[in-house]
């Protein structure tokens, strides 16, 4: 049981980090924050690392497959009006 329940543990924070890492891709490409911006929040929250679908020092993530993927995630979580605004970012890119 033990075995079981640090998978599960392991799964929650690795879900969690999966939604980070969604909503810090979704403020930085629809310019709500800046990677600067991430950085300080990470840094208030004495944590080491956050999670992007992207590599931003490559791309800005409004590349067709990012902007897909993160209409899907919120999509699933019912969140259409970032669908929405992504969407239209994506009808420009």
């Amino acid at each position: 049981m033990k075995f079981g329940k640090i998978n599960s543990m392991q799964f929650l924070e690795d879900l969690a980090n999966y939604n980070q890492s969604m909503e810090n891709a979704y403020l930085i490409i629809t310019n709500k924050k800046t990677l600067e911006d991430i950085y300080i929040d990470i840094d208030d929250l004495n944590t080491e690392e956050f999670y992007l679908p992207f590599n931003p020092l490559e791309q800005d993530g409004k590349d067709n497959g990012t902007l897909d993927l993160l209409i899907e995630h919120f999509s699933s979580l019912e969140e259409y009006e970032k669908c929405t605004v992504l969407s239209k970012l994506k009808d420009q890119v």
